[in-house]
């Protein structure tokens, strides 16, 4: 019964991690390649890449690091690790290498940590014998919903290069659009900033300077002057408001973000904003006609896709009537006419794909509908930054010239006294 247990203990106890190699090597047509590997010893490192189909020329152990990474600040797989990983693996399926060998070729070589963990979790399962799609729906903060769904319609038809390609290009788009849109951001985000750092070093480092050299000359200040004083005794006095009161406003509305109805409102509220509304129903329109578009040309089912597309609007208002008009259709309506009925997709959008529909070419006129309106996103963009642009620079010169009018006021006073 001692042995017995003794048997027991040690299969429960945790396998030992195996030393990692740095190796490079070469394929059959002279391309260099290099990596890293988890491996017993030498010999199982060269047997491996022999199995993969490369010469190895050197191989030796890693050296054990320092890991100075702090508990929740590691690095996760960014949307650029997606989409070199689907380029890669696209052209490695299309040349004809197996499945596992290509997850092995690109988890041993991805720069992420992270990233390489996750792709050696899959070609494990792989091999083990699971789809491709159900070891990837095993990481979903990798792989979403719509990339799982098209890998699996891929290796269903058999076209699982094609499907990967499709996939690169929407990636791809995809991301133009994210980085419009934050080039849009960024110009009155930065100007907002900078304003509120002026304006606090003014407040808190010139304002009682001046205001010590007044009171040497004694005498009333004008009304600006003693506003910024004043402003200047809140700031210094009680900072922690100033900066208490912004810290808390902002955790209350993440919070109320976090809310459905919170984000129910706030997402209907900013699609009828001025300047900023408009921008986001054009980028909402885009993303749904073109995750539709790519979905339906890689078969998978109409309701499935508007499902995922729903998941993925972005906009809870657009969510919801992506589920409505899936709703209309699983009753047996068409697209176009749902579509019309939330008020949420512009009237030529929907004439649009009613005519795809009705043609049996859908995919392909959500596709173009897609690169309209990306061209769309990109006139609104500019058209967004070159009237923020004359604002913010108005605005923060005016903060400042406000500042300069109060403090020079008083200069000005006493020097005509002098006189």
């Amino acid at each position: 019964m001692a042995q017995a247990a003794v048997n027991i203990s040690s299969k429960a106890a945790p396998a030992a991690k195996l030393p990692v190699w740095k190796w490079t090597g070469k394929t059959r047509q002279g391309e260099e390649r290099q990596g890293e590997m988890e491996a017993a010893d030498e010999q199982s490192v060269r047997a491996r890449l022999g199995q993969m189909g490369l010469e190895p020329t050197r191989v030796r152990r890693k050296l054990g690091e320092i890991n100075l990474s702090l508990p929740g600040l590691q690095g996760g797989v960014t949307t650029k690790d997606i989409l070199i990983f689907t380029r890669q693996f696209s052209v490695m399926i299309d040349a004809g290498l197996p499945l596992v060998q290509a997850l092995e070729i690109i988890g041993t070589q991805a720069d992420n940590p992270a990233f390489r963990k996750v792709l050696l979790a899959i070609k494990s399962k792989v091999e083990a014998g699971s789809t491709f799609a159900d070891a990837l729906s095993e990481h979903p903060k990798a792989f979403d919903d719509l990339f799982v769904q098209l890998v699996r319609a891929g290796e269903i038809g058999g076209i699982l290069d094609t499907i990967l390609q499709r996939l690169g290009a929407y990636i791809e788009k995809n991301e133009k659009l994210k980085r419009r849109v934050k080039g849009a951001m960024t110009y009155p985000a930065v100007v907002l900033v900078v304003a509120v750092g002026v304006v606090g070093a003014l407040l808190g480092f010139v304002t009682p300077t001046f205001e010590k050299m007044f009171k040497d000359f004694g005498g009333t200040l004008p009304a600006p002057t003693q506003f910024l004083v004043n402003l200047s005794h809140g700031l210094v006095d009680n900072w922690y408001w100033f900066v208490g009161v912004p810290v808390a406003f902002v955790v209350a509305f993440k919070v109320t973000l976090r809310q459905p109805k919170g984000r129910e409102g706030w997402d209907k509220f900013i699609l009828k904003v001025p300047l900023f509304g408009p921008l986001v129903r054009k980028v909402a329109v885009a993303r749904f006609t073109r995750t539709l578009g790519t979905m339906l040309s890689s078969g998978v089912p109409i309701l499935d896709a508007l499902q995922i597309v729903g998941r993925a609007a972005g906009n809870k208002t657009v969510e919801a009537a992506i589920m409505y008009v899936r709703a209309k259709i699983s009753e047996g309506k068409s697209i176009a006419q749902p579509l019309a009925e939330t008020d949420v997709f512009p009237p030529m959008v929907v004439q649009m794909i009613g005519v795809g529909e009705a043609t049996g070419a859908m995919d392909a006129m959500l596709n173009k509908i897609a690169d309209f309106y990306d061209d769309e996103v990109d006139v609104a963009v500019g058209a967004l930054t070159s009237m923020l642009e004359p604002i913010m620079m108005v605005f923060l010169g005016g903060i400042v010239g406000f500042f300069m009018i109060a403090m020079y006021l008083p200069i000005f006073s006493i020097a005509g006294n002098i006189k």
